[in-house]
């Protein structure tokens, strides 16, 4: 805990004489560590109340045959919204408490990390989603990372291989949604950039290189048709899946479908990163070196460095933030000033920033948001759709920047020990 506060001292004394946006508080409760201890202690209470009475927004709430495990977001009538294993969000917060066993030290929180990653395990054989890497890597992914449990590792490879049952070798992707056929027919999102470092970690434990084809495939026809000239990229390329044309290029949470939706970016940075981490091949380091330089650069970029939803929104005091893609981008840049030769300095510290601003503005009041650490992001402004919320994947990725940035300071390195 001390050392945290030598860590962060720069942040803390920020938080002492400047008013957060959300509301005014006290030097303890934003503390980094004993705010995020306390905060997530208050929802795991909100969770049991939750649990017994649903927020009417879930559809499964009523369905017995989908048990509700974790939490997403909040409602607009403020309860807190619970989903089931199969929803994309359900691995985040399981490994939030991963990563703050990781910050703490504290055994307790592993115990609980356990006992809500194993409420994941029915997904390692869902393939009806792409979503295999944000449910399992960030529950089970992180888990096996701590503390090398054999039975996560077989869960994992087993979700790998269910996620391979969704690769076209005609377009050289794995299919994103099934829903939505009205709109598309063979639909590929930026976000599944995230999904591939699940391929990766079965193809180092079993050794078999159809995990390793399959990522690399993907990544390079995702590089060739889902971005533009300035390295922007859209949200949602449609493939004809008998030849793999490319049959139109949309979006579907950002603010238009020749917009640069600010997840996306992020989505993109960090997966591009991951494939550099993965493969050693310039070209995604080059690539994503391209995506960073767009995003840092933009003129769209407020100057606390938290995007809007969207790049190309109207820049203004009503627009809505993403605190989201902002903890994302900072998390990616950490990992990438490691990589990087030119920029390491620029990339850490651009990092920095970030993570400053979201604990001088965007930080939950203590016991407010239903335990979320973090507010003001967005999921789907088109739909109006968890706007201007707290999201568990906000939270996720703050936490994870903070792990990786501890570890840059105390060992000049990022450790993943995956092996």
């Amino acid at each position: 805990m001390i050392y945290l506060f030598k860590l962060r001292k720069n942040i803390l004394i920020a938080l002492v004489f400047c008013v957060p946006v959300i509301q005014a508080s006290t030097r303890e409760d934003k503390a980094p560590l004993i705010f995020i201890e306390n905060q997530t202690s208050f929802m795991l209470s909100c969770i049991d109340s939750a649990i017994l009475k649903p927020a009417s927004w879930d559809k499964y709430a009523n369905a017995t045959k989908h048990k509700l495990v974790t939490p997403r977001s909040i409602e607009d009538n403020g309860l807190l919204r619970l989903v089931p294993s199969s929803d994309w969000c359900s691995g985040f917060f399981p490994g939030n408490l991963w990563y703050i066993s990781e910050l703490t030290g504290d055994k307790k929180w592993e115990k609980l990390a356990d006992k809500f990653t194993l409420k994941i395990e029915p997904e390692k054989t869902n393939a009806a989603t792409h979503d295999m890497g944000f449910k399992i890597l960030c529950s089970f992914g992180n888990g096996y990372r701590i503390n090398q449990n054999e039975n996560y590792k077989n869960i994992i490879v087993q979700s790998a291989y269910t996620l391979t049952k969704r690769f076209n070798p005609k377009t050289g992707l794995i299919l994103s949604w099934d829903h939505s056929r009205d709109k598309w027919v063979n639909p590929v999102i930026i976000d599944n950039m995230m999904n591939l470092e699940l391929l990766f970690f079965a193809f180092r434990h079993t050794n078999d290189s159809m995990f390793y084809k399959i990522a690399v495939s993907h990544a390079d026809v995702t590089m060739k048709n889902h971005f533009r000239k300035d390295y922007s990229c859209y949200h949602v390329v449609d493939y004809n899946p008998e030849t793999g044309e490319v049959l139109k290029k949309t979006t579907h949470q950002g603010l238009n479908d020749s917009s640069s939706w600010s997840r996306g970016q992020g989505w993109a940075l960090y997966g591009y990163v991951l494939m550099y981490r993965e493969t050693k091949d310039m070209k995604y380091l080059k690539f994503a070196e391209n995506i960073a330089s767009f995003i840092l650069n933009h003129k769209n970029l407020p100057a606390d460095k938290i995007p809007y939803f969207d790049f190309d929104a109207v820049a203004g005091k009503s627009t809505p933030r993403d605190a989201s893609a902002g903890a994302l981008i900072a998390s990616a840049l950490y990992e990438f000033s490691t990589y990087s030769t030119s920029k390491a300095n620029y990339y850490r510290t651009m990092a920095d920033i970030m993570i400053q601003s979201l604990e001088k503005s965007y930080l939950s009041g203590y016991k407010s948001n239903k335990g979320f650490l973090l507010g003001h992001s967005t999921g789907s402004y088109p739909s109006n759709s968890e706007v201007d919320v707290p999201l568990v994947y906000a939270d996720y990725y703050y936490l994870e920047a903070l792990v990786r940035s501890k570890m840059l300071n105390e060992k000049g390195k990022i450790e993943f020990n995956t092996k």
